[in-house]
């Protein structure tokens, strides 16, 4: 397990497709985007469910836990319409987002395709990489919709995006704040990336980083 003083640098010299999430791992935990997303699901599922606030953020963070996002869990138990959800929770302020020069000269520099695969929308996605200063350096942006709204970190998920972006596991790096996310990407041959915090301990986790620009300048500098 390598940390974040110690070069991450074995095993990447075959990788040429390179896959990104996207919250917490393209912009700080710190921002807390999430908060707002998280305030914005609750009154979706207050509203939708006729439930009070305690029990709507008690239902958002276990459907979160038990089929990995709070979406997955209202399709599946109160069959809600993923679109409208979508919209709504993602209708929130970039302001805390600045933009980030080092990590785009990192992801700039990585040989080979780039995209972003994130549980959220793809639309989404693209505001964020726009505040982020990140626009026009990956070669696709896949949200949960192009999933059939099947979420990471089930394997027909990864199947479904990989195989539209044309991703080749065995030649691929997947870099992630969720460790659950990197399972399978782990079993398909990938090299994996926990960008977080803490690192943790466990063997479908490659290599750990508390700051992506940096990790990926050592990976340029490297090779």
């Amino acid at each position: 397990m390598s940390t974040p003083n110690r070069p991450p640098l074995s095993g990447f010299d075959h990788v040429s497709d390179w896959v990104f999430d996207l919250d917490n791992t393209l912009y700080p935990p710190e921002v807390a985007l999430f908060s707002q997303i998280e305030v914005k699901m609750a009154d979706y599922v207050m509203r939708e469910l006729k439930v009070d606030a305690t029990r709507a953020h008690h239902l958002r963070s276990h459907y979160w836990k038990l089929y990995g996002t709070t979406l997955a869990g209202l399709m599946h138990e109160h069959q809600i319409d993923p679109l409208p959800f979508l919209h709504e929770v993602h209708d929130i302020s970039f302001d805390a987002l600045t933009p980030d020069p080092m990590l785009a000269q990192g992801i700039r520099a990585l040989p080979g395709r780039k995209i972003v695969y994130t549980n959220g929308s793809a639309p989404y996605a693209e505001q964020v990489l726009a505040a982020r200063g990140l626009s026009g350096l990956f070669d696709g942006i896949y949200g949960i919709e192009h999933a059939d709204f099947h979420p990471k970190p089930r394997a027909e998920a990864f199947d479904m995006v990989f195989r539209k972006a044309g991703i080749r596991p065995q030649e691929g790096a997947m870099f992630e704040d969720d460790a659950r996310n990197l399972e399978v990407p782990h079993k398909l041959g990938m090299q994996t990336v926990h960008v977080a915090p803490m690192a943790l301990e466990a063997d479908h986790i490659g290599h750990h980083t508390n700051d992506l620009s940096g990790f990926l300048a050592q990976l340029i500098k490297a090779g």
